[in-house]
C-alpha cells in the first residue's frame, strides 16, 4: 500500500486521540492521528513523524499522521491500513494461511456474522473463511504485542470467532505487525488478561492465530513474512 504526499514533522503534544500537533518546516500544524489507540510510547514529545498529506480542500486538517521513528526502527500506526495490507496480500497470493492450501474464488472485505463484522470473507472450493485482522504497534526489545489497550471488542469478535468455527468455517485470527525485524508477537497479557485467556480458548478451538510483519518505509507499508507466534 502506497501513501500520497509524505512530510516530515517533528511530534509535539496530543490532546485528544484524533488531532496531535506537529511542527513541520518549522510551523505547527494541527494533523489528524489515523490512529485512537493510546501510543504512548510511540508519540513521544520531540519524536519525527511522516504524515501524508491531503489534497482535499474540504479537510479541517492538512496532514494525516501515518508512522513514526522509535530509535532507528520506522513503525507505520495507521489503523486503517491493516486491512488493506492484508487484503491486498491474499488478492496477490503473496501470503499463505495455514490450512488454506486451495485457490482463493471469492474474497470481500467485511462480512456481517451474527453481532460482528469481520475484516474478510473469503472462500475456495471447499472452504468458507473468516478473518479478523489487528494492527500491532507496541514493541518492546524487538518483541511485539497486542494490545496497547484493554479491548472488549478484541475479546468479543474472537469469541465471535469461536462460535464460526462450531459453524463449520475456516477462522483466523490475523495480527499483522507495522514494522519489520521482530524477534516473536504475543499477546499483552498485563494489559488485557481476557484477551489472552480468549486467545488461548480460540486456539484449542481450531481457530488460526496467524502473525506477519511488514516491509515499512515513509510512503508504503507492505507485507513481509510470517512471525512466530506465542501464547
Amino acid at each position: 500500500m502506497k501513501y500520497n504526499k509524505i512530510v516530515k514533522g517533528k511530534f509535539i503534544e496530543r490532546p485528544n486521540r484524533f488531532i496531535a500537533y506537529c511542527d513541520i518546516d518549522g510551523k505547527v500544524e494541527k494533523v489528524h492521528v489515523k490512529n485512537t489507540g493510546r501510543c504512548k510510547e510511540l508519540l513521544i514529545e520531540g519524536c519525527t513523524v511522516y504524515l501524508e498529506e491531503s489534497d482535499n480542500p474540504n479537510r479541517k486538517t492538512k496532514y494525516s499522521l501515518v508512522s513514526v521513528e522509535k530509535g532507528k526502527r520506522l513503525i507505520n500506526m495507521d489503523s486503517q491500513i491493516p486491512n488493506k495490507v492484508v487484503y491486498e496480500a491474499l488478492e496477490k497470493d503473496l501470503i499463505q494461511l495455514p490450512g488454506l492450501n486451495e485457490e482463493i474464488t471469492y474474497i470481500k472485505p467485511e462480512q456481517k456474522y451474527h453481532d460482528s463484522r469481520f475484516d474478510i470473507y473469503l472462500e475456495t472450493k471447499n472452504k468458507k473463511v473468516f478473518i479478523e485482522i489487528k494492527g500491532v504497534t507496541l514493541e518492546e526489545n524487538s518483541v511485539v504485542m497486542f494490545p496497547d489497550a484493554k479491548t472488549e471488542r478484541g475479546v468479543k469478535h474472537i469469541n465471535e470467532l469461536i462460535k464460526a468455527k462450531d459453524d463449520g468455517y475456516e477462522c483466523y485470527i490475523f495480527f499483522l505487525v507495522q514494522m519489520d525485524n521482530v524477534k516473536y508477537f504475543t499477546p499483552n497479557k498485563k494489559m488485557h488478561f481476557e484477551l489472552w485467556e480468549a486467545l488461548k480458548r480460540a486456539r484449542e478451538k481450531g481457530v488460526n492465530i496467524v502473525s506477519y510483519d511488514c516491509n515499512v518505509d515513509k510512503e508504503s507499508i507492505v507485507i513481509k513474512e510470517a512471525v512466530e507466534v506465542i501464547l
